[in-house]
């Protein structure tokens, strides 16, 4: 058997492509003759001839013996890859005349039996697959990257989808704990922290492209059209100084870590949880000031064709200008009103509408038309929110009403605070601290007429309850025309993005930040990105079909698979050696076949070595 290309012409593009076929020769009266067995397309997976020609050599192997012959150990893992998938469909075509398997039978030494090198390897292999899913490879074969450095990515980008770690720990990982090696087909043994570092700087070197293209590429995979994006930030810390950055800045640190420098990353994600786009900002720049530097990219990060999509942002965006801004580029936009409504009235026709969240808790929306505005309003009043609003409240006014006592008690006491002008500044700082709080009460001061203060009194305003606004807020949108409900809906997605920050920050290990300079740590951030699209991909897929776990536990379930040499000794005193991964629990399965991916990387990989050899290496 031999392949043979056959070159074709795009009459419409223009373009001049081969594909190859898998031929057997056959000699009749009239001459030799070809006779095609299977196509094998174009093949653009392997990248030399030798490869191509190996493929052949692999398949007519497989066809000849059954499908029963093992892989040598030092054979091309694609080729085999794709060796064992035409075998399956040749043999499912009745295309060639297979010959039926053969039991292998071997008498050892059952004293004899190790098992050993016994490493993780499922939850690689389901990012794997992912990683081929999103074709990354042939993006980077676009770029002329080599195979090594293509291997080399792939590793690095995989394993911080599952060990996310420093460069150190996840060489360490490499070599002692996974066996993503055997199904990238680098050398952990010549790897290096010094090589992941540097594959780091070369994909983010990529950033743009690379980002358009899996945007691009998810829409068409799983035929998203991009309605609705939303738009949001967060920040992550550095563990160190920072002082030469141009970055990391002193700002309003989510972690409440105000010690330490940061830097915003600001994200775009579709409603099913695919990046769109990303930026990091410097540490000190505030949410509002980002939104105009996102939208001109948005019509070539996302899928749509005539209309725009609706954009969702959080209320520390939603500023006037930037809603301006929106509605002059012409989006449709939903935020939370940054300020609550002081004059507004029930939209004509409108009755209110009750609907649970997902802890079953009581959710009111009414449509409100507010005075002087254009757009539509939602009035929301959630059970939750007012629960722990309430509890908030009670917590702050508590303290509030200790701070009046704590005043009192400087009156009242020998040495304390009586000067009335010193009195008043510590009323002053005690409504700074709880702004939401003193509007609720009447502060009254007795003095003796002389500047000296003898008495304070604090007590609750009549008719004013803040339990009575609790829970309440209000959804901005441009959008006209549609229901409470789907008003609503359309809103409710921002938790998609609520989720995609855990995972960056939690499950890939975007924070802290310990690198120490402004290029590393851009690479970082960049390759966590990367990491969290195999995570999207396959959450995706799985959400489809009714499963939502969360990352951490998809990981825990596939690390369940593992991959372990076994050896034995013959009867003729050879050491009989195979490779191969464990079945997977019936709960791994479960997600490969809801994915529809594979089982395991390889079936089995055998070797025998003779006795002799054994008392050479044994003597050196």
């Amino acid at each position: 058997m031999f392949i043979k290309p056959f070159f074709k012409y795009n009459k419409s593009t223009g373009e001049r492509y081969s594909i190859f076929k898998l031929c057997e020769s056959y000699r009749l009266s009239g001459g030799t003759h070809h006779r095609i067995i299977i196509g094998f397309g174009r093949l653009e997976e392997l990248a030399t001839v030798e490869q191509k020609k190996l493929l052949a050599v692999r398949v007519e192997e497989l066809l000849v013996n059954g499908g029963n012959t093992l892989a040598t150990s030092n054979s091309d893992e694609l080729v085999e890859k794709l060796a064992r998938q035409f075998y399956i469909e040749i043999k499912k075509k009745k295309r060639y005349d297979i010959k039926q398997a053969v039991a292998e039978w071997e008498t050892v030494n059952m004293s004899t039996l190790k098992n050993k090198d016994a490493l993780e390897i499922g939850a690689e292999w389901l990012c794997k697959q992912a990683y081929d899913q999103l074709n990354i490879s042939g993006f980077l074969r676009q770029y002329g990257w080599s195979e090594d450095k293509i291997s080399l990515a792939a590793t690095h980008i995989i394993s911080r989808a599952v060990y996310p770690a420093s460069e150190l720990k996840t060489v360490s990982f490499i070599k002692e704990n996974s066996a993503i090696s055997e199904i990238t087909g680098i050398d952990k043994c010549t790897l290096t922290k010094d090589m992941l570092y540097g594959i780091s700087h070369s994909l983010y070197a990529i950033k743009s492209p690379l980002e358009q293209y899996l945007s691009k590429r998810t829409n068409e995979l799983f035929d998203l059209e991009d309605k609705i994006i939303l738009y949001d930030l967060t920040n992550t810390y550095f563990e160190g100084r920072m002082k030469g950055s141009k970055i990391a800045r002193f700002g309003r640190s989510k972690e409440k870590r105000s010690d330490a420098r940061i830097v915003v990353l600001a994200v775009v994600i579709n409603c099913e949880g695919f990046l769109k786009y990303s930026n990091i900002f410097e540490g000190n720049m505030t949410d509002c000031k980002t939104l105009s530097s996102v939208v001109d990219v948005l019509s070539d990060r996302t899928s749509h064709i005539r209309r725009k999509p609706i954009v969702v942002i959080d209320a520390g965006i939603a500023t006037d200008d930037n809603i301006a801004m929106l509605r002059r580029k012409g989006y449709d936009y939903m935020c939370v009103s940054r300020s609550t409504l002081k004059e507004y009235k029930a939209d004509h026709a409108a009755t209110p509408v009750q609907i649970t969240d997902k802890r079953d808790q009581p959710i009111e929306l009414l449509k409100v038309q507010a005075i002087d505005h254009d757009d539509q309003f939602l009035w929301v009043r959630s059970c939750t929110k007012a629960m722990k609003e309430n509890s908030m409240n009670g917590l702050l006014s508590q303290r509030f009403e200790e701070g009046i006592q704590s005043i009192q008690e400087g009156i009242a006491k020998k040495g304390g605070t009586k000067i009335l002008n010193k009195v008043y500044e510590r009323i002053g700082r005690l409504k700074q601290k709880y702004p939401s709080i003193h509007n609720y009460y009447d502060i009254t001061v007795c003095d003796n007429g002389n500047g000296i203060a003898t008495s304070i009194s604090c007590k609750h305003k009549t008719g004013e309850d803040a339990d009575k606004q609790a829970g309440i807020y209000f959804l901005r949108t441009s959008l006209k025309g549609n229901d409470e409900k789907t008003l609503w809906s359309i809103y409710n997605v921002i938790r998609e993005i609520e989720y995609t920050f855990r995972v960056l920050k939690t499950d890939l290990d975007l924070r802290p930040i310990y690198h120490k300079t402004d290029n590393a740590a851009m690479a970082h951030l960049h390759l966590g990105i990367l990491a969290y699209w195999l995570v999207a991909t396959i959450r995706y897929q799985l959400k489809q079909q009714g499963i939502r776990s969360d990352w951490r536990e998809i990981v825990r379930t596939l690390n369940t698979q593992k991959c372990v040499t076994t050896s034995v000794v013959n009867i003729k005193e050879q050491t009989i050696s195979i490779r191969q991964c464990t079945e997977p629990t019936k709960e791994v399965k479960k997600i490969y076949d809801l994915l529809k991916y594979s089982y395991t990387p390889f079936l089995r990989k055998k070797s025998v070595v003779p006795p002799d050899k054994i008392s050479n290496f044994n003597s050196s």
